[in-house]
């Protein structure tokens, strides 16, 4: 598998404090990479260093297999989008007066913003001032501006930030068409079941440091459901099970964190002191219940 970014032992530190440690990125080419944390995780600093806007202190950065340092640092960036923090327009002109300032400072042509634009689907707004647009819309002429260049890659710090529903699917889409035509697009959040249903890739960061990256499917196997046992003697069996941490839940026995053969024990156990099992399953888990496992409850 080619790989868009690497990273290999990056970090940052400020002082006596510690921002990012030893990370090892690894963003596949032409993918969705939804790079996760609480607040204060890193994720930005990571961001801002990959766009050579932070120094980092330890480490290397590989972009498309090449050293990002002063010798390539202008080359590589002619192949980056970014949208970090804020949209970087200018509110009391107009969209279309914006497009063409980003055409003069990237000396590009007409075709490639009007193509943006397009992209995004802003061509119908462009003719109103900027400080009339919805948080959508400036997301999106923001996102416009960091496509104009038609990057191979796309870093974008919290696009959907404070969107209706509307505009998160909007984005949504919009970020699984670029993929699909090629861009590789590197996207934090905090909305998880946003990141859950655009991501083929996750990133997740805690206090700096990686916790885990793979697939959704490769994390959800990280963690272990819980076991519910259905009985008629809840009361009964919770007490003969308390030695693997069990505790009742409305009319089931909950048993945290047991693999097959603990759980086959447990079983066997309640059949010996004579407890009817009606059933065995395991609780169902989504991406939130294994998240805030990794991060010890501390959410986004």
């Amino acid at each position: 598998m080619s790989h868009m970014i690497t990273t290999h032992d990056l970090g940052k530190t400020y002082g006596d404090r510690t921002v990012v440690a030893n990370l090892d990125l690894r963003v596949p080419e032409g993918c969705v990479y939804g790079f996760l944390g609480p607040n204060g995780s890193g994720k930005t600093t990571t961001m801002k260093m990959l766009l050579s806007l932070v120094r980092p202190t330890t480490g290397e950065i590989r972009i498309m297999g090449r050293p990002m340092e002063r010798s390539t640092r202008r080359e590589l960036l002619g192949h980056i989008g970014a949208l970090i923090e804020t949209p970087p327009s200018y509110e009391h002109l107009t969209g279309r007066e914006n497009m063409r300032l980003v055409k003069r400072l990237l000396d590009l042509d007409e075709g490639r913003t009007t193509r943006a634009v397009r992209t995004v689907r802003l061509q119908d707004h462009l003719d109103k001032r900027v400080r009339d647009y919805s948080l959508g819309m400036r997301q999106r002429l923001g996102i416009a501006m960091a496509l104009a260049r038609e990057p191979r890659l796309l870093i974008l710090d919290e696009p959907t930030n404070g969107l209706d529903p509307a505009g998160i699917e909007e984005i949504r889409r919009l970020l699984a068409q670029l993929a699909g035509d090629g861009t590789t697009v590197m996207v934090s959040s905090h909305l998880l079941g946003e990141i859950d249903r655009t991501a083929t890739v996750l990133g997740i960061l805690g206090e700096g440091r990686m916790l885990f990256q793979g697939t959704r499917d490769q994390l959800l196997a990280r963690s272990t459901p819980d076991v519910l046992i259905d009985t008629p003697e809840p009361e009964r069996a919770t007490a003969l099970t308390a030695r693997w941490s069990a505790y009742r839940d409305g009319p089931a026995v909950r048993l945290p964190g047991l693999d097959r053969t603990g759980t086959a024990r447990v079983v066997a156990h309640l059949v010996h002191e004579r407890v009817d099992v009606h059933g065995v399953r395991r609780d169902a888990q989504s991406l939130e219940d294994v998240f805030m496992d990794l991060t010890g409850g501390r959410g986004l």
